[in-house]
C-alpha cells in the first residue's frame, strides 16, 4: 500500500496486508483509491481535494485521508475506535509527517458527539461492508455538525447506497466488488426515493 500521487508519491504506508477481518480493516485497494482521486480530480467534481479539510470516518489504515493531504488537502481528521486501526493511522502520519495537519480521534463513527471545531468539505467513509454503519455514521456526523454543507461524501461499500435526507446523489462507481458513491451534502435535500 503507497501514496498514489502528490507530494508524498510512492510513500509505502504501514499495511495490514490482504485485511485484518476480527478488527474489520480491509484497505481501500491502491487501484481503487487511484480510480477513486482521478474520478474526484477528473472535472465533475470541480476540485473537492485541495485546500479541503477531510474527515476520515472508518479510517482504517487513514490512506483515504492521507492520499487527499498529500494531494493538497489542508488538514485531515481520522476517526477510528479500533486499537489495531488507531496504531496503523498514528503510524502512516507518521510516515508521512503530517501530525501538524492530521488529527486522530478514538471514537465510533456512528457515536460522533458534537464537533469540536470547524466543519468538514470532504467525508470519506468506509464503513465495514453490509452492516448498514455507514449510514448511522453519516447521520451522527450530520447531527454533530461534522459536514459543512456542499460537502462531497465518498462512501465505500458492497453495493450502492441510497442517499439519505439531506443528502444529494452525485456519482455512483463500481470497481470489482467496492462501490463507491458520492454524496453531496445539502441540508434541505429530500431523500432519495426508489
Amino acid at each position: 500500500m503507497r501514496i498514489i500521487a502528490g507530494q508524498f508519491r510512492g510513500l509505502a504506508l504501514a499495511s495490514v496486508g490482504k485485511g485484518d477481518a476480527g478488527a474489520h480493516l480491509r484497505p481501500t485497494s491502491d487501484r481503487v483509491r487511484e480510480s477513486l482521486f482521478n474520478l474526484l480530480m477528473g472535472g465533475a467534481h470541480g476540485d473537492p481535494v485541495t485546500d479541503a479539510r477531510v474527515l476520515d470516518l472508518f479510517a482504517g489504515t487513514g490512506a483515504l485521508g492521507l492520499e487527499a493531504l498529500s494531494r493538497g488537502a489542508a488538514a485531515a481528521t481520522f476517526v477510528d475506535d479500533g486499537a489495531k486501526a488507531r496504531a496503523l493511522i498514528a503510524r502512516n502520519i507518521d510516515l508521512t509527517r503530517t501530525g501538524d495537519i492530521a488529527t486522530l480521534h478514538r471514537r465510533d463513527a456512528t457515536r460522533l458527539g458534537p464537533n469540536p471545531g470547524d466543519p468538514f468539505t470532504l467525508v470519506f467513509l468506509d464503513p465495514p461492508y453490509g452492516k448498514g454503519l455507514g449510514a448511522r455514521a453519516l447521520a451522527a456526523a450530520v447531527n454533530g455538525g461534522w459536514i459543512a454543507p456542499g460537502a462531497l461524501v465518498v462512501w465505500e461499500e458492497n453495493g450502492p447506497q441510497p442517499a439519505p435526507a439531506g443528502f444529494r446523489p452525485r456519482d455512483t462507481r463500481r470497481y470489482g466488488d467496492t462501490h463507491i458513491t458520492i454524496l453531496e451534502y445539502a441540508p434541505a435535500a429530500q431523500p432519495q426515493v426508489g
